[in-house]
């Protein structure tokens, strides 16, 4: 078994949609080689940096980014979709690329709490505009809320018609 430590410079953006790692980015890679019985076992951590827009609000930021894969890269590879040793070395590079890629958020948030976009201006809502909206009422259904208004809002209960 071996471990080795090695930082990497990002030769291509992985990924394409609202989360990505861009070029030039630094990775830090942490690699543990193991010799099996049918090849080499490669489990990698990696540490990175991804830019993303938040899928809330639109805003862009920045946030750290960690993904661990294993993947065992076999002497005699039977399958196509195995990754094989070559002499005495792996290849990481192609199962590296994927497990990034696969771990980036489909819709990153800036924050958890993050309100979004006001639904009839488009303009970003501060938290408290989010807790209290005032919905309008679609003009569809304004007879049923004149209805209730008439008659009370407990007045389509079972209850309050028992008494």
């Amino acid at each position: 078994m071996r471990e080795r430590d090695r930082e990497l410079t990002v030769p291509e953006q992985l990924g394409e949609a609202l989360a990505s790692v861009p070029v030039g980015s630094s990775m830090d890679l942490a690699v543990r080689l193991e010799s099996v019985h049918e090849g080499i076992l490669v489990s990698a951590d990696v540490a990175t940096t991804m830019h993303a827009e938040c899928g809330r609000c639109l805003t862009q930021f920045d946030a750290p980014f960690n993904v661990e894969f294993q993947e065992l890269f076999a002497y005699t590879p039977t399958e196509a979709d195995e990754y094989g040793v070559h002499g005495d070395h792996v290849d990481l590079e192609p199962p590296l690329r994927d497990a990034v890629v696969l771990a980036l958020p489909f819709q990153p948030v800036c924050r958890p709490d993050c309100p979004g976009l006001d639904p009839e201006s488009g303009e970003l809502r501060d938290a408290e505009a989010a807790v209290v909206p005032e919905a309008d009422v679609d003009p569809r259904w304004a007879a049923l809320a004149q209805f209730r208004a008439e008659n009370g809002p407990g007045s389509g209960d079972p209850e309050s018609a028992s008494n």
